[in-house]
């Protein structure tokens, strides 16, 4: 299951820098993930500096 990105985000880029699938993208208010390109391999948890990114 892909991961979520959850209305703690800052927009700060460090989950879209290390995405190596490009899985997320910018919204208007928060990132996004693609849950079908998403693998779920959990980089981006451990790149979100504000914990925003959970198991969806």
């Amino acid at each position: 299951m892909a991961h979520v990105i959850t209305d703690d985000c800052t927009c700060c880029g460090s989950c879209i820098d290390e995405c190596a699938f490009e899985a997320i993208s910018e919204g208007d208010s928060k990132y996004a993930i693609d849950a079908d390109v998403c693998t779920d391999c959990g980089v981006c948890v451990d790149a979100c500096s504000s914990d925003a990114i959970i198991e969806g």
